[in-house]
């Protein structure tokens, strides 16, 4: 991959809460706040405004992520690939309700380093004068970090789009279909929307996820379009250097217990569920089989399978698959041949996401990629779920969100659903209060 030769310039300064800093940028053009829960996966925020260089529409001929080849946006960048950028080549055409990919390159940005508690300043820029402009740009947005305060609850509702039992009929119909053989698993949604109140915007949903911080949180804005994740999942990285990818797929969960003791049993049910863990080894093998088109042979392994990891609403079952690329391959490669994430399709991946198709709309940007390519060529791209849509018109804010269930031969719809409301409590809670 041809990357830009861009002049860098780095400069070291003392930790500040990057929330805050973000906070002090919200009213810029592009706002950009990647926000880590400073644990073993999210070790870096990120923190930037004002790109210099913008792409929102489809992608290139066949689907391809040219604009991932273009030297202009190779590094320094981040994108979002909505999750029907890359369903269509099962479903075919569908309405378009989010652009397929967004791209914005920053030539300023701030790096928060939660393992040794210092930021770095980023300036980017064709020559060395442009490159210490934007590095002093990086400076100013530090110094001008603002605590800010909880606000309520900005939306006026949050309203289901359909009742529970056309989501009950949905699971039903993909286990009588798994029944007959047309497919071993797919994820079925469920979506609600509604308004923000006059005067609230998306970063006041971010402000309210803030104690419930998850490795690969999120706020971006461009235009008119907004997104807030509170993702707990890892898509991809790619480490340039060793080659070296890993993808740490989610299936399987439990809600979590105010009781300690209940709680500490739900997790040990998860651990040991035949259910839990053999939809988690389908998504494995998904993952396996979609790392091997861009990886060495016999490079591609599942390195540890049926971990648990607790969130503040839920347990979750993660397994990690890792490989290394082939020479040559980048990050527009390993996402062309990995995307969408097969956690949140199915298997087969293509029929899953066909009959996806038969009980959804399109989901846009839910479910896609949020991703960062660093200026080394270093690939972090999270799956977007626990993450609420949003656009304004006339003035409003409004959103859309959903959550979903692997469903296989043995699922019960009842318990389906409830996994569901489990998993959008936080952004409920972010949303329109308690």
């Amino acid at each position: 991959m041809t990357r830009a030769a861009r002049v860098i310039e780095t400069r070291e300064r003392p930790w500040r809460d990057p929330l805050a800093v973000a906070a002090g940028l919200r009213s810029l053009d592009g706002p950009l706040a990647l926000l880590s829960d400073g644990g073993v996966l999210g070790r870096w925020s990120f923190v930037a405004a004002e790109p210099d260089r913008v792409h929102t529409g489809p992608l290139g001929s066949d689907g391809r992520l040219d604009m991932l080849r273009d030297p202009g946006f190779a590094a320094g960048v981040i994108g979002l690939l909505a999750y029907d950028a890359g369903s269509r080549a099962a479903t075919g055409p569908r309405d378009t309700v989010w652009p397929d990919l967004m791209l914005a390159r920053y030539p300023a940005m701030l790096a928060f380093d939660h393992r040794n508690r210092a930021v770095r300043i980023i300036g980017r820029g064709d020559d060395r004068a442009a490159a210490r402009a934007a590095a002093d740009r990086a400076e100013v947005w530090l110094a001008a970090a603002v605590e800010p305060a909880r606000p309520a609850a900005p939306a006026e509702d949050f309203t289901a789009e359909a009742p529970p039992e056309v989501y009950l009929a949905a699971v039903e119909d993909v286990i009588a279909r798994i029944a007959a053989g047309e497919l071993f698993q797919a994820n079925i949604a469920r979506a609600w929307s509604g308004a923000l109140r006059p005067g609230a915007d998306p970063f006041d949903v971010m402000l309210r996820l803030a104690s419930r911080a998850a490795a690969y949180g999120a706020f971006w804005r461009l235009g008119d379009r907004a997104v807030v994740s509170n993702s707990p999942e890892l898509f991809l990285t790619f480490d340039p250097d060793s080659r070296r990818i890993e993808t740490r797929p989610i299936k399987g969960t439990r809600p979590r217990h105010a009781d300690a003791a209940r709680d500490a049993a739900l997790a040990v049910e998860l651990r040991t569920s035949a259910k839990d863990r053999a939809e988690n080894l389908m998504i494995v093998d998904l993952m396996r089989n979609d790392l091997s088109r861009v990886a060495l042979p016999g490079s591609v392994a599942a390195t540890d399978l049926f971990e648990v990891e607790s969130h503040p609403t839920v347990h979750h079952l993660v397994s990690t698959v890792t490989g290394l690329a082939r020479a040559g391959a980048g990050p527009a490669d390993l996402l062309e041949a990995t995307f969408p994430p097969g956690s949140i399709t199915g298997a087969p991946k293509h029929q899953a996401m066909k009959v996806i198709a038969g009980h959804e709309p399109p989901r846009g940007p839910w479910c896609g990629s949020l991703f960062h390519i660093e200026d080394d060529g270093r690939l972090t791209a999270s799956v977007l779920i626990r993450t609420a849509a949003f656009c304004l018109s006339e003035g409003r804010w409004t959103f859309r969100t959903l959550a979903g269930a692997g469903i296989v031969a043995d699922s019960d719809p009842e318990a389906e659903l409830a996994e569901t409301g489990a998993k959008i409590l936080a952004l409920r809670e972010a949303l329109a209060g308690a």
